[in-house]
């Protein structure tokens, strides 16, 4: 098999991976759900140092809200209208992210200059600490492919019993 052929199964194979789980896990009791991802959150995070991947920061954008940007020109000292202008446009659903990747505030030793001030999104991430998590599944079947330790959470729970006899 040449190498595009084999990305491409590859890509086959992961996508019926995650319509299988997904579809299991939106049949599973939601509580259920959330305490198989927030005991695996845990443990894959004890084990993750994010600052060795940066992925996150590296390729996608949060979506920064109104609070979000008061907060952060306020800590750049900068109108809000200027961090705007300097670094955030509207998307297609009019939330305002990022200009560009990697994320302008992100060293290259993977620190965030803004840490502290930080949008609630990149707080939140990669999200499966969170409640109702049958709410995000696409999401978080999106981030498995940018997060390694979303994608190790996704494994674990797919792997857990509890999961296995749904």
């Amino acid at each position: 098999m040449r190498n595009s052929e084999s990305k491409m199964a590859k890509t086959t194979t992961e996508t019926e991976f995650d319509k299988k789980w997904i579809h299991k896990a939106k049949r599973m009791n939601p509580k259920k759900l959330d305490e198989l991802f927030h005991g695996e959150h845990k443990n894959v995070f004890k084990k993750t140092d994010c600052l060795s991947c940066g992925n996150c920061c590296k390729t996608t954008s949060p979506i920064f809200r109104d609070v979000d940007i008061q907060r952060l020109a306020k800590h750049l000292r900068l109108t809000e209208q200027k961090l705007i202008a300097t670094y955030l446009h509207k998307d297609d659903e009019e939330d305002y992210v990022l200009n560009s990747s990697p994320c302008a505030f992100l060293g290259t030793d993977n620190y965030c200059s803004v840490y502290e001030f930080r949008p609630l999104a990149c707080r939140e991430y990669p999200h499966t600490d969170r409640k109702n998590m049958f709410q995000i599944l696409d999401l978080t079947q999106k981030n498995r492919f940018i997060c390694p330790a979303v994608n190790s959470i996704i494994e674990n729970v797919t792997l857990n019993k509890e999961f296995i006899t749904k």
